[in-house]
Protein backbone atom coordinates (compact mmCIF):
# COMPACT_ATOMS: atom_id res chain seq x y z
CA UNK A 1 0.00 0.00 0.00
CA UNK A 2 1.35 3.23 -0.75
CA UNK A 3 1.13 6.06 1.57
CA UNK A 4 -1.99 8.31 1.63
CA UNK A 5 -2.06 11.27 -0.12
CA UNK A 6 -1.86 14.44 2.56
CA UNK A 7 -3.38 17.01 0.06
CA UNK A 8 -6.85 16.71 -2.07
CA UNK A 9 -6.97 19.26 -4.97
CA UNK A 10 -10.91 19.47 -5.92
CA UNK A 11 -11.93 20.72 -9.28
CA UNK A 12 -15.10 21.60 -9.83
CA UNK A 13 -15.26 22.37 -6.23
CA UNK A 14 -18.18 24.83 -6.71
CA UNK A 15 -20.43 22.24 -8.74
CA UNK A 16 -23.23 20.06 -7.96
CA UNK A 17 -21.61 17.12 -7.12
CA UNK A 18 -18.70 18.70 -5.31
CA UNK A 19 -21.42 19.92 -2.76
CA UNK A 20 -24.29 17.23 -2.80
CA UNK A 21 -21.79 14.35 -2.23
CA UNK A 22 -17.75 14.94 -1.92
CA UNK A 23 -17.86 17.11 0.50
CA UNK A 24 -20.46 15.38 2.57
CA UNK A 25 -18.17 12.42 1.50
CA UNK A 26 -15.36 13.69 2.74
CA UNK A 27 -16.90 15.22 6.54
CA UNK A 28 -18.10 11.83 6.77
CA UNK A 29 -14.49 10.08 6.27
CA UNK A 30 -13.36 13.30 8.92
CA UNK A 31 -15.84 12.29 11.45
CA UNK A 32 -14.47 8.25 10.76
CA UNK A 33 -10.53 9.26 11.74
CA UNK A 34 -9.82 7.72 8.13
CA UNK A 35 -8.79 11.17 5.99
CA UNK A 36 -4.53 11.53 6.68
CA UNK A 37 -3.41 14.04 9.04
CA UNK A 38 -1.81 17.17 8.43
CA UNK A 39 -5.13 16.81 5.79
CA UNK A 40 -5.63 19.75 3.16
CA UNK A 41 -8.22 20.18 0.66
CA UNK A 42 -7.51 23.03 -2.24
CA UNK A 43 -10.77 23.71 -3.89
CA UNK A 44 -11.34 25.15 -6.78
CA UNK A 45 -13.67 27.15 -9.73
CA UNK A 46 -13.98 29.18 -12.15
CA UNK A 47 -16.07 31.81 -9.43
CA UNK A 48 -13.44 34.81 -7.30
CA UNK A 49 -14.04 33.56 -3.46
CA UNK A 50 -11.95 33.68 -0.31
CA UNK A 51 -11.20 31.03 1.87
CA UNK A 52 -13.94 32.49 4.32
CA UNK A 53 -16.88 32.74 1.43
CA UNK A 54 -16.09 29.04 0.36
CA UNK A 55 -16.31 27.33 3.72
CA UNK A 56 -19.96 29.04 4.31
CA UNK A 57 -20.70 27.70 1.25
CA UNK A 58 -19.05 23.94 2.04
CA UNK A 59 -21.02 24.37 5.37
CA UNK A 60 -24.06 25.15 4.14
CA UNK A 61 -24.23 22.31 2.00
CA UNK A 62 -23.47 19.86 4.49
CA UNK A 63 -26.55 21.05 6.65
CA UNK A 64 -28.45 20.59 3.50
CA UNK A 65 -26.99 17.33 2.15
CA UNK A 66 -26.38 15.35 5.04
CA UNK A 67 -28.67 13.70 7.20
CA UNK A 68 -30.17 16.43 9.85
CA UNK A 69 -28.93 12.90 12.60
CA UNK A 70 -25.11 13.07 10.51
CA UNK A 71 -24.73 17.17 11.02
CA UNK A 72 -22.53 18.20 13.77
CA UNK A 73 -21.43 22.04 13.84
CA UNK A 74 -18.03 21.11 15.56
CA UNK A 75 -16.91 18.22 12.88
CA UNK A 76 -17.95 20.94 10.38
CA UNK A 77 -16.08 23.67 11.47
CA UNK A 78 -12.79 21.14 11.32
CA UNK A 79 -13.44 19.94 7.33
CA UNK A 80 -13.98 23.72 6.58
CA UNK A 81 -10.76 24.69 8.56
CA UNK A 82 -8.92 22.31 5.99
CA UNK A 83 -10.74 23.83 3.08
CA UNK A 84 -8.70 26.55 1.20
CA UNK A 85 -10.03 27.87 -1.81
CA UNK A 86 -7.91 28.52 -5.05
CA UNK A 87 -10.01 29.65 -8.69
CA UNK A 88 -8.80 28.25 -11.58
CA UNK A 89 -9.51 28.35 -15.53
CA UNK A 90 -8.20 26.20 -17.70
CA UNK A 91 -5.88 27.99 -19.77
CA UNK A 92 -4.67 30.65 -16.97
CA UNK A 93 -0.84 30.04 -16.30
CA UNK A 94 -0.77 32.45 -13.47
CA UNK A 95 -4.36 30.97 -11.44
CA UNK A 96 -2.25 27.57 -12.11
CA UNK A 97 0.77 28.93 -10.36
CA UNK A 98 -0.90 30.67 -7.48
CA UNK A 99 -2.53 27.08 -7.04
CA UNK A 100 0.52 25.44 -6.39
CA UNK A 101 2.17 27.81 -4.31
CA UNK A 102 -0.13 27.08 -1.98
CA UNK A 103 1.03 23.56 -1.75
CA UNK A 104 4.42 23.98 -2.78
CA UNK A 105 5.69 22.69 0.84
CA UNK A 106 3.33 19.02 0.80
CA UNK A 107 4.50 17.98 -2.77
CA UNK A 108 6.48 15.53 -1.56
CA UNK A 109 3.69 13.90 1.42
CA UNK A 110 1.43 13.08 -1.93
CA UNK A 111 -1.69 14.99 -4.04
CA UNK A 112 -4.42 13.58 -5.39
CA UNK A 113 -6.32 15.46 -8.21
CA UNK A 114 -9.80 15.45 -8.37
CA UNK A 115 -11.70 16.50 -11.65
CA UNK A 116 -15.25 17.11 -11.16
CA UNK A 117 -15.38 19.15 -14.71
CA UNK A 118 -16.52 18.69 -18.00
CA UNK A 119 -14.56 16.27 -19.72
CA UNK A 120 -13.65 18.80 -22.29
CA UNK A 121 -11.90 20.60 -19.21
CA UNK A 122 -9.31 16.83 -17.97
CA UNK A 123 -6.83 17.73 -20.48
CA UNK A 124 -6.20 21.49 -19.88
CA UNK A 125 -6.35 21.18 -15.84
CA UNK A 126 -3.98 18.32 -15.97
CA UNK A 127 -1.51 19.90 -18.28
CA UNK A 128 -1.96 23.19 -16.29
CA UNK A 129 -1.33 21.15 -13.33
CA UNK A 130 1.85 19.92 -15.12
CA UNK A 131 3.37 22.72 -16.52
CA UNK A 132 3.13 24.48 -12.48
CA UNK A 133 5.36 21.96 -11.48
CA UNK A 134 2.41 20.04 -9.46
CA UNK A 135 2.30 16.36 -11.52
CA UNK A 136 4.91 13.73 -10.58
CA UNK A 137 5.53 10.02 -8.71
CA UNK A 138 4.00 11.48 -5.79
CA UNK A 139 0.49 12.75 -7.37
CA UNK A 140 -2.84 11.33 -8.51
CA UNK A 141 -5.64 12.29 -11.07
CA UNK A 142 -9.26 11.29 -10.98
CA UNK A 143 -11.61 11.61 -13.17
CA UNK A 144 -15.75 11.73 -13.35
CA UNK A 145 -17.11 9.94 -16.71
CA UNK A 146 -17.91 10.14 -19.54
CA UNK A 147 -14.45 9.44 -20.93
CA UNK A 148 -14.75 10.70 -24.45
CA UNK A 149 -18.46 10.47 -26.64
CA UNK A 150 -16.86 7.42 -28.85
CA UNK A 151 -13.73 5.13 -28.82
CA UNK A 152 -11.87 8.06 -31.06
CA UNK A 153 -12.43 10.99 -28.25
CA UNK A 154 -12.31 8.83 -24.91
CA UNK A 155 -8.07 7.86 -26.59
CA UNK A 156 -7.33 11.19 -27.34
CA UNK A 157 -8.71 11.91 -23.36
CA UNK A 158 -6.91 8.96 -22.48
CA UNK A 159 -3.76 9.87 -24.26
CA UNK A 160 -3.56 13.87 -22.50
CA UNK A 161 -3.90 12.22 -19.63
CA UNK A 162 -1.92 9.13 -20.18
CA UNK A 163 0.90 11.38 -21.56
CA UNK A 164 1.37 12.92 -17.74
CA UNK A 165 0.69 10.00 -15.60
CA UNK A 166 1.27 6.82 -15.39
CA UNK A 167 -1.61 4.12 -15.64
CA UNK A 168 -1.87 3.23 -12.11
CA UNK A 169 -1.78 7.17 -11.12
CA UNK A 170 -5.35 7.41 -13.03
CA UNK A 171 -8.51 6.60 -11.16
CA UNK A 172 -11.73 6.89 -13.44
CA UNK A 173 -14.65 7.12 -11.84
CA UNK A 174 -17.80 5.80 -11.90
CA UNK A 175 -19.79 5.87 -8.76
CA UNK A 176 -21.44 2.70 -9.03
CA UNK A 177 -18.56 1.08 -8.34
CA UNK A 178 -18.80 2.31 -5.23
CA UNK A 179 -22.16 1.14 -4.11
CA UNK A 180 -22.35 -1.25 -1.46
CA UNK A 181 -25.04 -3.74 -3.25
CA UNK A 182 -22.34 -3.25 -6.11
CA UNK A 183 -19.04 -4.70 -4.31
CA UNK A 184 -21.59 -7.40 -2.58
CA UNK A 185 -22.17 -9.06 -6.30
CA UNK A 186 -18.70 -10.41 -5.47
CA UNK A 187 -19.18 -11.61 -2.24
CA UNK A 188 -22.42 -12.93 -3.57
CA UNK A 189 -20.80 -15.12 -6.24
CA UNK A 190 -17.30 -15.91 -4.61
CA UNK A 191 -18.15 -16.51 -1.20
CA UNK A 192 -21.16 -18.88 -1.47
CA UNK A 193 -20.72 -22.11 -2.43
CA UNK A 194 -24.45 -22.57 -3.72
CA UNK A 195 -24.32 -19.51 -6.72
CA UNK A 196 -20.61 -20.12 -8.52
CA UNK A 197 -21.47 -23.62 -9.40
CA UNK A 198 -24.35 -22.41 -11.51
CA UNK A 199 -23.41 -19.36 -12.20
CA UNK A 200 -23.18 -20.24 -15.78
CA UNK A 201 -24.95 -21.34 -19.32
CA UNK A 202 -25.41 -25.04 -18.02
CA UNK A 203 -28.13 -23.48 -15.32
CA UNK A 204 -28.79 -19.63 -16.05
CA UNK A 205 -31.95 -18.86 -18.98
CA UNK A 206 -30.56 -15.26 -18.78
CA UNK A 207 -30.18 -12.11 -16.97
CA UNK A 208 -31.67 -8.95 -16.73
CA UNK A 209 -30.37 -5.45 -15.69
CA UNK A 210 -32.77 -2.45 -15.03
CA UNK A 211 -32.06 1.00 -14.24
CA UNK A 212 -35.18 3.51 -14.52
CA UNK A 213 -34.87 7.33 -13.44
CA UNK A 214 -37.90 9.00 -12.73
CA UNK A 215 -36.67 12.38 -13.78
CA UNK A 216 -36.14 13.93 -17.04
CA UNK A 217 -33.44 16.69 -18.01
CA UNK A 218 -33.26 18.00 -14.45
CA UNK A 219 -31.02 20.61 -15.65
CA UNK A 220 -28.60 18.73 -17.53
CA UNK A 221 -30.08 19.75 -20.95
CA UNK A 222 -26.69 21.52 -22.61
CA UNK A 223 -24.72 17.78 -21.35
CA UNK A 224 -27.68 15.17 -21.89
CA UNK A 225 -28.62 16.09 -25.62
CA UNK A 226 -26.49 14.48 -28.23
CA UNK A 227 -25.52 11.42 -25.59
CA UNK A 228 -28.40 9.93 -24.96
CA UNK A 229 -29.04 6.94 -22.39
CA UNK A 230 -26.91 4.68 -24.43
CA UNK A 231 -23.93 6.65 -23.77
CA UNK A 232 -24.84 8.46 -20.36
CA UNK A 233 -26.00 5.20 -18.80
CA UNK A 234 -24.88 2.18 -20.46
CA UNK A 235 -21.29 2.70 -21.65
CA UNK A 236 -20.15 3.01 -18.07
CA UNK A 237 -22.48 1.88 -15.49
CA UNK A 238 -24.46 -0.96 -16.86
CA UNK A 239 -21.32 -2.84 -18.43
CA UNK A 240 -19.74 -2.68 -15.50
CA UNK A 241 -22.28 -4.40 -13.50
CA UNK A 242 -22.30 -6.78 -16.53
CA UNK A 243 -18.71 -6.75 -16.04
CA UNK A 244 -18.94 -8.08 -12.61
CA UNK A 245 -22.21 -10.35 -13.02
CA UNK A 246 -20.19 -12.10 -15.56
CA UNK A 247 -16.22 -12.47 -14.83
CA UNK A 248 -14.33 -15.36 -14.48
CA UNK A 249 -13.23 -15.80 -10.67
CA UNK A 250 -10.06 -12.94 -10.67
CA UNK A 251 -7.09 -15.06 -8.98
CA UNK A 252 -6.75 -12.32 -6.29
CA UNK A 253 -8.71 -10.05 -5.05
CA UNK A 254 -6.63 -7.02 -6.01
CA UNK A 255 -6.84 -4.55 -9.18
CA UNK A 256 -4.94 -5.95 -11.61
CA UNK A 257 -7.08 -9.39 -11.23
CA UNK A 258 -10.26 -8.10 -10.81
CA UNK A 259 -10.07 -5.57 -13.88
CA UNK A 260 -8.40 -8.07 -15.91
CA UNK A 261 -11.33 -10.27 -15.39
CA UNK A 262 -13.76 -7.60 -16.20
CA UNK A 263 -11.77 -6.39 -19.28
CA UNK A 264 -12.15 -9.75 -20.89
CA UNK A 265 -16.01 -9.94 -20.38
CA UNK A 266 -16.37 -6.95 -22.24
CA UNK A 267 -14.41 -7.75 -25.29
CA UNK A 268 -16.47 -11.04 -25.57
CA UNK A 269 -19.47 -8.73 -26.02
CA UNK A 270 -20.88 -9.63 -29.61
CA UNK A 271 -20.76 -6.66 -31.78
CA UNK A 272 -23.77 -5.28 -33.53
CA UNK A 273 -24.30 -3.99 -36.37
CA UNK A 274 -26.79 -2.51 -39.32
CA UNK A 275 -29.05 -5.98 -38.68
CA UNK A 276 -28.78 -6.71 -35.36
CA UNK A 277 -29.77 -3.60 -33.84
CA UNK A 278 -33.21 -4.07 -35.05
CA UNK A 279 -33.34 -7.07 -33.50
CA UNK A 280 -31.47 -6.94 -29.97
CA UNK A 281 -32.06 -2.85 -29.75
CA UNK A 282 -35.28 -0.58 -28.69
CA UNK A 283 -34.14 3.31 -28.56
CA UNK A 284 -36.92 5.32 -27.28
CA UNK A 285 -37.78 9.41 -25.95
CA UNK A 286 -40.27 9.79 -23.76
CA UNK A 287 -43.32 12.56 -24.28
CA UNK A 288 -45.92 13.93 -22.17
CA UNK A 289 -47.32 11.50 -19.41
CA UNK A 290 -47.60 10.91 -15.55
CA UNK A 291 -45.00 9.97 -13.01
CA UNK A 292 -46.03 9.61 -9.21
CA UNK A 293 -48.92 10.96 -10.16
CA UNK A 294 -47.64 14.09 -11.19
CA UNK A 295 -48.67 15.71 -14.79
CA UNK A 296 -44.75 15.81 -16.59
CA UNK A 297 -43.96 17.33 -20.53
CA UNK A 298 -42.07 14.94 -22.87
CA UNK A 299 -38.74 15.54 -23.78
CA UNK A 300 -38.53 17.93 -26.96
CA UNK A 301 -40.66 19.95 -24.74
CA UNK A 302 -37.99 20.34 -22.54
CA UNK A 303 -35.29 20.72 -24.36
CA UNK A 304 -37.37 23.40 -26.55
CA UNK A 305 -36.61 21.63 -30.18
CA UNK A 306 -37.58 18.01 -31.69
CA UNK A 307 -34.29 15.59 -31.12
CA UNK A 308 -33.53 12.17 -32.09
CA UNK A 309 -31.51 11.55 -28.55
CA UNK A 310 -32.86 8.49 -26.79
CA UNK A 311 -34.04 8.70 -23.52
CA UNK A 312 -34.81 4.70 -23.00
CA UNK A 313 -32.59 1.79 -24.54
CA UNK A 314 -33.41 -1.51 -24.19
CA UNK A 315 -30.78 -4.33 -25.75
CA UNK A 316 -30.23 -8.02 -25.91
CA UNK A 317 -26.27 -8.53 -25.45
CA UNK A 318 -24.46 -11.59 -25.90
CA UNK A 319 -21.27 -12.55 -24.49
CA UNK A 320 -19.41 -14.93 -26.51
CA UNK A 321 -17.45 -17.07 -23.91
CA UNK A 322 -17.45 -20.66 -22.92
CA UNK A 323 -19.19 -19.84 -19.70
CA UNK A 324 -22.06 -17.64 -21.03
CA UNK A 325 -23.12 -18.62 -24.58
CA UNK A 326 -26.57 -18.66 -25.52
CA UNK A 327 -27.66 -17.27 -22.43
CA UNK A 328 -28.90 -13.45 -23.31
CA UNK A 329 -28.18 -10.29 -21.11
CA UNK A 330 -31.16 -8.03 -21.34
CA UNK A 331 -30.03 -4.24 -20.33
CA UNK A 332 -32.76 -1.47 -19.84
CA UNK A 333 -32.51 2.03 -18.86
CA UNK A 334 -34.46 5.07 -19.35
CA UNK A 335 -35.49 8.45 -18.06
CA UNK A 336 -39.34 9.39 -16.78
CA UNK A 337 -39.76 5.68 -16.09
CA UNK A 338 -42.23 4.88 -13.45
CA UNK A 339 -40.12 4.40 -10.48
CA UNK A 340 -36.57 5.00 -9.83
CA UNK A 341 -35.10 1.04 -9.69
CA UNK A 342 -31.80 -0.05 -10.24
CA UNK A 343 -31.85 -3.81 -10.06
CA UNK A 344 -30.13 -7.12 -11.30
CA UNK A 345 -32.36 -10.84 -12.46
CA UNK A 346 -30.75 -14.03 -12.97
CA UNK A 347 -33.11 -16.31 -14.06
CA UNK A 348 -32.03 -19.78 -13.50
CA UNK A 349 -33.32 -22.40 -16.12
CA UNK A 350 -36.14 -24.80 -14.86
CA UNK A 351 -35.34 -28.48 -13.18
CA UNK A 352 -34.85 -30.94 -15.90
CA UNK A 353 -37.77 -33.17 -14.96
CA UNK A 354 -40.49 -32.78 -12.29
CA UNK A 355 -41.68 -34.98 -10.20
CA UNK A 356 -44.57 -33.11 -9.14
CA UNK A 357 -47.99 -33.06 -10.97
CA UNK A 358 -48.21 -36.83 -11.42
CA UNK A 359 -51.45 -36.87 -10.87
CA UNK A 360 -52.61 -34.31 -13.58
CA UNK A 361 -52.79 -31.84 -11.60
CA UNK A 362 -50.48 -28.41 -12.21
CA UNK A 363 -47.86 -28.39 -9.72
CA UNK A 364 -47.18 -24.78 -10.35
CA UNK A 365 -43.55 -25.16 -10.37
CA UNK A 366 -41.49 -21.78 -11.09
CA UNK A 367 -37.87 -21.74 -12.12
CA UNK A 368 -35.82 -20.18 -9.29
CA UNK A 369 -35.10 -16.28 -9.63
CA UNK A 370 -32.03 -14.16 -8.53
CA UNK A 371 -32.96 -10.37 -7.85
CA UNK A 372 -30.55 -7.83 -6.70
CA UNK A 373 -32.14 -4.41 -5.71
CA UNK A 374 -28.71 -2.16 -6.37
CA UNK A 375 -31.74 0.94 -5.02
CA UNK A 376 -33.33 2.74 -3.54
CA UNK A 377 -33.61 -0.32 -1.22
CA UNK A 378 -30.63 -2.50 -1.44
CA UNK A 379 -32.18 -6.27 -0.91
CA UNK A 380 -30.92 -9.38 -2.38
CA UNK A 381 -34.32 -11.96 -2.92
CA UNK A 382 -33.90 -15.53 -4.19
CA UNK A 383 -37.09 -17.04 -4.67
CA UNK A 384 -37.67 -20.71 -4.57
CA UNK A 385 -40.38 -23.36 -4.66
CA UNK A 386 -41.73 -24.44 -1.35
CA UNK A 387 -45.00 -27.12 -0.64
CA UNK A 388 -48.07 -25.64 -0.28
CA UNK A 389 -49.30 -26.98 3.21
CA UNK A 390 -52.34 -29.33 3.11
CA UNK A 391 -52.97 -33.04 2.99
CA UNK A 392 -52.44 -33.14 -0.42
CA UNK A 393 -55.19 -35.47 -1.90
CA UNK A 394 -55.49 -33.67 -5.67
CA UNK A 395 -51.39 -34.07 -5.63
CA UNK A 396 -48.81 -31.47 -4.18
CA UNK A 397 -49.07 -28.25 -4.67
CA UNK A 398 -45.96 -26.15 -4.60
CA UNK A 399 -45.79 -22.19 -4.35
CA UNK A 400 -43.15 -19.94 -4.88
CA UNK A 401 -42.13 -17.86 -2.05
CA UNK A 402 -38.96 -15.51 -1.35
CA UNK A 403 -36.19 -15.33 0.95
CA UNK A 404 -35.44 -12.34 1.58
CA UNK A 405 -32.10 -10.74 2.90
CA UNK A 406 -32.43 -6.78 3.32
CA UNK A 407 -28.70 -5.19 3.88
CA UNK A 408 -30.55 -2.25 5.78
CA UNK A 409 -31.62 -4.88 8.18
CA UNK A 410 -28.98 -7.17 8.12
CA UNK A 411 -26.82 -4.70 9.06
CA UNK A 412 -28.64 -2.41 10.95
CA UNK A 413 -25.92 -0.95 13.45
CA UNK A 414 -24.13 0.11 10.40
CA UNK A 415 -24.22 3.18 8.13
CA UNK A 416 -24.91 3.31 4.99
CA UNK A 417 -22.33 4.75 3.02
CA UNK A 418 -22.23 7.31 0.02
CA UNK A 419 -20.17 5.58 -2.70
CA UNK A 420 -17.94 8.65 -2.71
CA UNK A 421 -16.76 7.90 0.62
CA UNK A 422 -15.50 5.13 -0.63
CA UNK A 423 -14.01 6.07 -3.91
CA UNK A 424 -12.57 8.87 -1.99
CA UNK A 425 -10.72 7.18 0.14
CA UNK A 426 -9.48 4.46 -2.21
CA UNK A 427 -8.59 7.54 -4.54
CA UNK A 428 -6.13 9.07 -1.49
CA UNK A 429 -5.18 5.48 -0.39
CA UNK A 430 -4.09 4.84 -4.17
CA UNK A 431 -6.05 1.77 -4.57
CA UNK A 432 -7.35 1.55 -7.90
CA UNK A 433 -9.62 -1.67 -7.79
CA UNK A 434 -12.76 0.24 -7.84
CA UNK A 435 -11.91 2.53 -10.67
CA UNK A 436 -12.09 1.66 -14.38
CA UNK A 437 -8.73 0.88 -16.50
CA UNK A 438 -8.25 2.55 -19.91
CA UNK A 439 -8.18 -1.24 -21.21
CA UNK A 440 -11.73 -1.32 -19.87
CA UNK A 441 -13.15 2.27 -21.21
CA UNK A 442 -11.90 1.08 -24.87
CA UNK A 443 -13.66 -2.07 -25.02
CA UNK A 444 -16.90 -0.95 -23.29
CA UNK A 445 -16.76 1.74 -26.24
CA UNK A 446 -16.04 -0.30 -29.04
CA UNK A 447 -18.95 -2.17 -28.50
CA UNK A 448 -21.41 1.20 -27.92
CA UNK A 449 -19.74 2.45 -31.23
CA UNK A 450 -20.75 -0.86 -33.15
CA UNK A 451 -24.56 -0.08 -31.58
CA UNK A 452 -24.40 3.46 -32.51
CA UNK A 453 -23.24 2.24 -36.11
CA UNK A 454 -25.52 0.00 -36.39
CA UNK A 455 -28.77 2.64 -35.66
CA UNK A 456 -27.46 5.02 -38.31
CA UNK A 457 -26.53 2.60 -41.07
CA UNK A 458 -30.46 0.88 -40.06
CA UNK A 459 -31.59 4.35 -39.81
CA UNK A 460 -33.32 3.87 -36.53
CA UNK A 461 -35.18 6.39 -35.10
CA UNK A 462 -36.21 6.50 -30.96
CA UNK A 463 -39.73 5.40 -30.34
CA UNK A 464 -42.33 7.81 -28.13
CA UNK A 465 -43.55 6.43 -24.83
CA UNK A 466 -45.62 8.22 -22.36
CA UNK A 467 -43.44 9.36 -19.62
CA UNK A 468 -44.56 6.65 -16.34
CA UNK A 469 -44.04 3.50 -18.64
CA UNK A 470 -41.07 0.94 -18.97
CA UNK A 471 -40.54 2.28 -22.40
CA UNK A 472 -41.89 1.30 -26.02
CA UNK A 473 -44.28 -1.66 -26.60
CA UNK A 474 -41.12 -2.89 -29.02
CA UNK A 475 -38.71 -3.14 -25.19
CA UNK A 476 -41.61 -5.67 -24.23
CA UNK A 477 -41.56 -7.52 -27.63
CA UNK A 478 -37.47 -7.82 -27.46
CA UNK A 479 -37.55 -10.01 -24.41
CA UNK A 480 -41.17 -11.25 -25.01
CA UNK A 481 -40.30 -12.73 -27.94
CA UNK A 482 -37.53 -15.15 -26.47
CA UNK A 483 -40.15 -16.41 -23.95
CA UNK A 484 -39.02 -14.26 -20.66
CA UNK A 485 -40.65 -10.91 -19.56
CA UNK A 486 -39.26 -7.82 -17.49
CA UNK A 487 -39.88 -7.80 -14.04
CA UNK A 488 -41.26 -4.82 -13.25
Amino acid sequence: MTEPSATLLLFGATGDLAHRMLFPSLYNLLGDGLLPEDFLIVASGRSTLDDASFRKDVDAALRKFLPQDRYDATLAERLTGMILYSPVEAGNADQFQALADRVADRIDKGISVYLSTPPSLFAPTAQGLSEAGLVGPHTRIAMEKPIGKDLASSKVVNDAIGGLFAEESIFRVDHYLGKETVQNLMALRFGNMMFEPLWNATAIDHVQITVGETVGLEGRVSYYDGVGALRDMVQNHMLQILSIIAMEPPARLDSTAVRDEKVKVLRSLRPMDADSVKACSVRGQYTPGAVGGAIVTGYADELGQASDTETFVALKAHIDNWRWTGVPFYLRTGKRMPARQSEILIQFKPVSHSIFGTRGHGSGLEPNTLIIRLQPQENIRLLIMAKEPGLDRGGVKLQEVGLDVSLAHAFAGERRRIAYERLLLDLLEGDPTLFVRRDEVEAQWVWIDSIIEGWKAAGVKPAPYAAGNWGPSSAIALIERDGASWHD
